[in-house]
This record gives structure tokens, sequence and C-alpha cells, in this order.
């Protein structure tokens, strides 16, 4: 690709991220409001296993096990694609709690300071973005930038995690698409500093 084709597509991607977190925020309250209607007991449990299961450290863990098979099995595209999918979670992972401590948003579940309270510590202000999202969709972007037909069969996991997240008021509508667009920016500026680095597309299958 490109530097000009690169740019249009970040500029046109950038664009689709601005209008697709403004309908987030838009649908905010329809959505909260939809969610307490229709919670369950036995929804709940699951999706509390959901989010359980969901968070960064199975998703390190499987990237390291993935990791340590390639490398065992000598596939080297296998091991550099799991490699950058560890540390594609682990970029969203450091940059998540730096916006989440600037911006200071009230999780759904508070009355209390409702909205934007800047910078603060304090855990039920750190609703913006969500954490679980952002790390997986990381995750699971970086496997669709080197392999999209393999990587786009696991983004329903990614998915269900963010369903999670709100259907359990830990987060806002906007929240869990800002960190799905976030991770996937983190996904895609990894995977090209990875690939590159590797020479990803000189590698053979196996060796």
């Amino acid at each position: 690709m490109t530097n000009s084709r690169l740019w249009r597509s970040c500029f046109g991607w950038l664009a689709l991220s601005v209008l697709l977190l403004a309908a987030a925020f838009y649908f905010d309250t329809d959505v909260h409001s939809w969610v307490k209607q229709h919670q369950t007991r036995s929804g709940k449990i699951f999706m509390r296993s959901v989010s359980r299961w969901g968070d960064w450290p199975l998703h390190v863990v499987l990237g390291f096990a993935g990791v340590a098979i390639a490398y065992f099995l000598h596939n080297r595209k296998w091991t550099v694609i799991f490699a950058g999918m560890v540390i594609a979670c682990g970029a969203a992972g450091l940059l998540n709690p730096v916006i989440k401590s600037a911006a200071g948003r009230s999780r759904p579940s508070v009355e209390i300071n409702a909205g934007w309270n800047g910078p603060t510590f304090t855990p039920k202000y750190h609703a913006f973005p969500s954490g679980h999202t952002i790390a997986s969709t990381a995750f699971f972007a970086a496997l669709v930038c080197a392999r999209p037909c393999i990587g786009l069969f696991f983004l329903p996991i990614p998915i269900l995690i963010a369903v999670s997240r709100v259907y359990l008021n830990a987060h806002h509508l906007s929240d869990v698409v800002a960190g799905a667009i976030l991770g996937v920016w983190c996904a895609f500026f990894v995977w090209r500093a990875v690939a590159k680095r590797t020479d990803y597309e000189g590698l053979p299958d196996w060796s």
C-alpha cells in the first residue's frame, strides 16, 4: 500500500470512527433504558461469565500459548501473528487507563456526579472507554489484519464481550464503541509495525 493510499484509508476510517462514536453517544440513553427493562437474572449470570473470561488476562494467556505452539511447530508466520496479537492487546491495555483516568466518566450505575468529571483515579468514574472491549478488539483485530478470513470468524467474541459490559451496566454504549474503535486502531498500527519489522510477507508459512 502506497503512502498516499494509506493516508486516504486512514482518513476514511477516521471519519467512520467519528460517525460511529457520535451515533453511539446519541443512543446512550435509549440503550441504557432498554437494558434496564430487559435484564434478567439468568442473563446477568451469563454476561458476568462473559465479562470474567473476556478480560485481557485470558487473551494474553491464549496469545502466548499460540506463540509457543507456533514456535514449537516452526511456523514462523503464525508465531509473528500471535505475537502481534499479544502486543496489540498490551498496547491497548496501556492506552486504556490513561484515557479512563483523564476522562473521568461515571459508569451507568452512578447517580451522584454522573457525567464527565475530569482526571480521577476512582473506578466508578472509569467508564470511558471500555477496557474489556478495547483489549479484546485489539487482540482479534490484529488477527484480522494478518488473516482477514480467520480473524473475521472470531469477531463475535469481542462483540459479545462489549454487549456484556453494557448489559451489566458497567458501561454506556459509547464506552464500548469507543473501546472497539481504539482497539481497531491499536491493532492496525501495531500490526503494521510488527509485520514490517519481521518481514512478515517474506516469511514462509512453514520452515
